[in-house]
């Protein structure tokens, strides 16, 4: 149930052959398809390609490359007729994207081959002259889960037509179908990438659908499988491993877009489409089971799985047990009186049944405490007007009930408190429960404390241990089975402390929570809030999870993943498998060992604590830079995201008011620092804080540590991940401009620095050297991407200069369409 990477040398050569010659070969035909608005743009494309390259090279500003360009080879005197012709570069740059998306893809498997040394199987088989591990095995596999939760981050720029388009042309190509291949880059060209306007919170929850209804519901099925059949063969009883959660339609933190309304539509839409998965299977299930015997039961399945999945005026209500135990009815005469001809059949769908329910996925509830706080007051006198955001809390606690009465209980039982900063803002809100329909005795009801800035991570601990002694939570944990979801947020905490002193902070607010939680014999959960960049937690995910020691809960592996993230490594079934079963297996293989992580010996611990605390220093000391945040703004598309028609959730909490660091959300932090090529929330402040223990005469502990611990290397690796999509010789020009030209130099130093310390550390040549496929995949993306860069900053110098009111909307839309393209080539940038 993992797997391994072939020798680095046979992974280059299929990864040159596979993947960069088709995508060459396959893009200088897609350049003469005859494009809908589109003249001479494949004949012009490959030089101005050229011609930025060589620009850049040439340590000349966007702006001479761009207007160079026009006055060499398009001759366009008109403004309008380069925008266009820009414009037009931007469609095909896009879609080259996508092709090149496709094509490695479609070489997934080739790029990826199995290894047993650490599965599930493997350790089982050990298990077996091995009483001892045996009994380890399956303890951890009683207690082991997997939660994936798809979450409403606004970086998946794709709609189901390009997404389906895009599953089309990756199989394809994976039999070299040149005629289909030609048909679909056709198709490509003439659908739309994005929508007109802004979508709802139930648009978007329906985008994600898509993954859930064309990946998912494939995917955990077959690895369910393969979990299940590994354990019949130890005489081990199944067990649910994967959960699926869901943030769209609950989330509201900061998105005054999400109703109450909301959140039931898209429980009534995640229930409709998942009967509607059901009701396809069934369909095969039906043409292959035409047995005496079974008749009545087939026409009662039918029956009930037609009307959930296509009348919307039924009444829903959990179908879960009935289901089951009628597929079981099958079942039982197929073995009994048909030889269990097609049993397989139906087992498949029982355990789809049994993993999905009648919700596909949790519904999360998320909301930011100060709101709570404010609902909780106008609940106690209920004197004055409440506010809409008191009115949605209170309405949203009542609708929970009936999703649960509908959907199951697992439809809807977590409520996230972003922004937690003491126990009371728990308990202020199962208050808000009593107050409001629910009783001690049925809050059914899971409350998930959510850490987030270097501050409330430090004081996580103290929070838990108020709450575990508290007599009404103590009673409400007991009645819950004695189990604690805790998140943990990546992306705040970075933006509030930097890289390192983020992950530090998380690691060591995760061993104090695993103590307490441990002593009050609670079974913890954390559930990480990771995101598609390092700079949000993401990167290498399931190294992450395989470095953790046995001082940190590890058993229930819960995580988000969001924006493009999804669609590189849950686009096919095929990625999400193995993504999904790296996961299992690191967690697997962490329980199994259970060694003891030698960050928290004296002499890392001391090492780590230093470096975070240089870090965190050199990162604040720029944050409070009175040019920080002014240099995004003048440079990155910051302040146009906002207009970017692809998220309900607004840029900034506290619409309206100045623009404020701790208002701006993470998300927009970190893509506008990457639509600059310059990722300072991945790695600012890492090389001083190695550079200080040099110099200080601490190099081989640090170096032991980086040699010892897996955690640590991991943090290594994925900084230089980040890295890696950094250029700083794309702003080059910054360094003249009188206002910002010391800031970018400062900028710029701390990049070389880590990068210099980063590579002395891991004893490498050159950024992700123990990585090539991967490095040449970023660069051929960061390649095609070029333009859209150039053409971005373009945009923004032209902006600077004031034009008329008609050019400014053209060289906004200009910059803002460029976002997308750089953000879905990075997959894990934003």
């Amino acid at each position: 149930m993992t797997y391994k990477p072939k020798i680095s040398g046979q992974k280059e050569a299929i990864f040159s052959n596979d993947v960069v010659s088709r995508f060459e070969l396959y893009n200088s035909l897609f350049l003469t398809l005859p494009f809908y608005k589109i003249k001479d743009t494949g004949t012009l494309l490959p030089l101005f390609i050229k011609h930025c390259e060589d620009g850049v090279k040439q340590h000349q500003n966007p702006t001479e490359i761009i207007n160079s360009f026009f006055e060499k080879f398009s001759k366009t005197e008109d403004t309008k007729d380069g925008i266009d012709l820009l414009f037009r570069f931007i469609q095909y740059i896009e879609r080259q994207v996508v092709l090149f998306d496709a094509v490695e893809d479609a070489s997934f498997n080739k790029l990826n081959t199995p290894d047993d040394q650490s599965s599930l199987h493997s350790y089982l088989s050990k298990g077996i002259d091995n009483r001892l591990l045996q009994t380890k095995v399956e303890a951890l596999i009683e207690e082991f889960s997997l939660r994936l939760v798809l979450t409403a981050h606004p970086t998946q720029f794709y709609p189901g037509s390009v997404l389906s388009i895009i599953t089309d042309l990756t199989a394809a190509l994976k039999v070299n179908d040149i005629s289909t291949i030609n048909q679909l880059l056709q198709q490509l060209g003439k659908t739309p990438f994005f929508n007109k306007k802004s979508p709802s919170p139930v648009d978007e929850a329906l985008s994600l659908a898509w993954f859930m209804e064309n990946v998912f519901y494939f995917a955990a099925a077959n690895i369910q499988k393969d979990i299940d059949e590994t354990l019949a063969e130890f005489n081990i009883p199944s067990k649910k491993v994967i959960e699926l959660g869901f943030w769209p339609g609950g989330d509201r933190d900061g998105n005054p877009n999400v109703h109450a309304d909301s959140t039931l539509q898209v429980a009534k839409l995640l229930r409709q489409i998942l009967f509607r998965c059901y009701y396809r299977d069934f369909r095969n299930l039906k043409r292959r089971i035409t047995f005496r015997g079974v008749e009545d039961t087939i026409a009662r399945i039918q029956d009930v799985l037609y009307k959930n999945a296509f009348d919307s005026n039924i009444e829903s209500e959990n179908l879960n047990e009935d289901l089951i135990a009628q597929l079981e009815e099958i079942r039982n005469t197929l073995i009994t009186s048909h030889d269990g001809l097609f049993v397989d059949v139906v087992d498949d769908l029982i355990r789809k049944v049994n993993l999905y329910g009648c919700h596909f996925a949790s519904l999360d509830i998320r909301q930011d405490s100060r709101v709570l706080r404010k609902a909780y007051t106008y609940c106690l006198d209920r004197t004055t007007e409440p506010d809409p955001l008191t009115v949605d809390t209170i309405s949203t606690i009542a609708e929970i009930k009936q999703i649960q009465q509908s959907n199951g209980e697992l439809a809807c039982h977590r409520f996230i408190i972003s922004n937690c900063q003491r126990a009371s803002d728990i308990l202020q809100l199962t208050d808000l429960f009593l107050f409001n329909g629910w009783t001690e005795e049925d809050l059914s009801m899971d409350f998930v404390p959510l850490f987030e800035t270097v501050d409330d991570l430090a004081v996580a601990g103290e929070i838990m241990e108020t709450l575990y002694t508290h007599p009404f939570y103590k009673r409400h944990l007991e009645r819950r089975g004695n189990k604690q979801d805790i998140m943990l947020g990546f992306s705040d905490s970075t933006k509030d402390g930097g890289y390192l002193m983020a992950n530090w902070s998380i690691f060591n607010a995760k061993v104090a929570l695993t103590e307490v939680s441990n002593r009050h014999n609670i079974q913890l959960a954390f559930f990480d809030g990771r995101g598609g960049p390092p700079a949000r937690g993401g990167g290498k995910t399931h190294r992450f999870y395989a470095s953790m020691g046995k001082e940190i809960a590890n058993k229930n592996i819960q995580l988000t993943i969001q924006g493009q993230t999804i669609s590189s490594q849950y686009g096919s079934i095929a990625s999400a498998e193995f993504n999904i079963e790296q996961l299992i297996n690191a967690g697997i293989s962490a329980g199994i060992r259970e060694k003891h992580n030698i960050l928290l010996d004296p002499l890392h611990k001391e090492v780590l604590d230093t470096m975070a605390r240089d870090s965190y220093n050199a990162y604040v000391s720029l944050r409070q830079d009175p040019l920080f945040l002014s240099y995004l703004e003048k440079f990155s598309p910051l302040t146009l995201l906002s207009k970017i028609t692809i998220s309900s959730r607004p840029v900034k909490r506290n619409s309206g008011k100045k623009l404020e660091l701790e208002d701006l959300r993470a998300i927009s932090f970190v893509t506008s620092w990457s639509q600059l090529k310059q990722n300072i929330p991945g790695f600012y402040g890492i090389g001083t804080a190695l550079k200080n223990q040099e110099e200080q005469g601490n190099w081989d502990k640090v170096h032991k540590t980086y040699q010892e611990s897996g955690y640590f290397k991991t943090i290594i690796e994925n900084c230089m991940m980040s890295m890696s999509k950094t250029d700083f010789s794309i702003t080059a020009h910054f360094a003249e401009d009188p206002e910002f030209g010391g800031f970018w130099k400062m900028l710029h130093a701390e990049y070389e620095l880590s990068k210099a310390m980063l590579l002395k550390l891991a004893d490498q040549q050159s950024l992700m050297e123990n990585y090539p496929v991967e490095k040449r995949s970023i660069a051929v993306r960061e390649k095609i991407v070029l333009p859209l860069v150039l053409i971005q900053h373009y945009a923004m110098a032209m902006l600077q200069q004031q034009p008329g009111e008609e050019e400014q909307q053209a060289y906004e839309k200009l910059a803002i369409r460029t976002v997308y393209g750089i953000v879905n080539a990075g997959r894990n940038l934003a």
